[in-house]
């Protein structure tokens, strides 16, 4: 091919003008022309399939064809310049040590530089198969949505994450052993003994790993449930490889260690039947027996006209004369309230408290608070 070239062009001209060690300026010329070209046409690659995934995704939504063009596209551009830079070597002439009559530039560099063309297209191909993991990602959102518990849909990213480890590990050790030839086993070797110390460092890492395999091999909550961990109380928005996420009901994000999460009691809240309420109704001494017992029967009454708290047969209401404390006689009262969602609790108490509040008013019941009376005896010598 370099015959070629200097047929074609010739002898005369600044072009034949030896810059380093035989090789003319035109060669490098051709190098420069070839390395634009390259890169033009990773650019082109890398736009068509791209405008391919994006007019797919508008006719007919995203696929799993738009996800694969779209996850080559990038590493078709760098697969380009990697070719291209393995091209530009052919044009240039380095010595040959078995033809020392050859006046060329150092092989050692024409060695390096294949071998880094080399290593770029191996690149351009584990970028490649890491970038295709977005495909896999789409076919497993499309499996997890079809399930009811979210807790799947956690789980694809941590499958993601870890395919996309393996990949970078295991291709960085082929460019660097296979390709570029270091030894990569003395390397590994000697860092046996710092592996136990990395290992004694990051054994809360490795803790926190198995304790997400835990979570998701036992479900103890899905996300977006209410659940009470360590004393804080929120909804589950993730649980990642470290750690989960909870968004407590005052507003922070607090990030609770997995190994933590897995070892400790988890109260779902959201799993619960139902809400229950329990109070001690206060009234005062002087209301006698029959205030009394109209008290009872105003809060069972009351009770019983609410709808949200007689849909169990197994649960009904629970009204009696409790007590007779030291300031007051006591009414316990217990419902419990369906569905068991924290505002339609509320609103039933909301609703009950000012029924019972009206109903004592117009029978002329007396709410009791804590009072003391003193009596003071005269000595009769004084």
């Amino acid at each position: 091919m370099n015959a070629f070239f200097e047929n074609i062009i010739g002898v005369d001209g600044w072009w034949n003008y030896n810059l380093i060690k035989g090789n003319q300026a035109w060669r490098f010329l051709i190098v420069f022309v070839i390395f634009l070209i390259t890169l033009a046409l990773g650019k082109i690659a890398q736009a068509i399939l791209s405008g391919l995934a994006r007019k797919g995704e508008e006719k007919i939504g995203p696929n799993i064809i738009a996800v694969f063009l779209e996850a080559i596209s990038k590493p078709a551009n760098l697969a380009c310049f990697g070719i291209g830079l393995f091209a530009c070597r052919s044009f240039l002439v380095f010595a040959n040590p078995i033809k020392p009559d050859v006046i060329g530039i150092d092989p050692v560099i024409g060695e390096y530089w294949k071998r880094i063309s080399m290593a770029i297209v191996a690149t351009a191909i584990a970028y490649a198969v890491y970038k295709l993991v977005d495909a896999a990602e789409y076919h497993l959102v499309k499996l997890t949505n079809k399930t009811s518990n979210k807790l799947d849909n956690m789980l694809v990213p941590i499958v993601r994450k870890s395919i996309r480890v393996t990949i970078v590990i295991i291709s960085a050790l082929w460019i660097l052993d296979g390709i570029l030839e270091a030894n990569i086993r003395a390397i590994l070797l000697s860092a046996g003994v710092g592996g136990i110390g990395i290992a004694l460092a990051a054994k809360e890492t490795i803790a926190n790993f198995f304790g997400s395999i835990t979570i998701f091999a036992d479900r103890p909550f899905q996300v977006d449930e209410v659940v009470e961990v360590e004393g804080h109380l929120g909804t589950i928005e993730e649980v990642g490889f470290r750690s989960t996420r909870i968004r407590t009901v005052d507003g922070p994000l607090v990030a609770i260690p997995n190994s933590t999460v897995a070892s400790t009691m988890i109260t779902n809240i959201s799993k619960r039947q139902f809400t229950r309420k329990i109070a001690s109704v206060a009234i005062t001494y002087d209301s006698g027996f029959d205030k009394t017992k109209r008290a009872v029967e105003i809060i069972k009454e009351i009770l019983a006209e609410t709808p949200e708290i007689n849909t169990d047969p197994q649960t009904p209401p629970r009204v009696y004369f409790d007590d007779f404390a030291s300031s007051s006689l006591n009414i316990y009262m217990a419902y419990w309230v369906r569905p068991a969602d924290y505002w339609v609790f509320k609103e039933v108490s909301d609703r009950i408290n000012f029924k019972i509040l009206k109903s004592f008013d117009a029978e002329g019941i007396n709410f009791a608070f804590p009072t003391q009376t003193i009596y003071v005896k005269k000595d009769s010598q004084q």
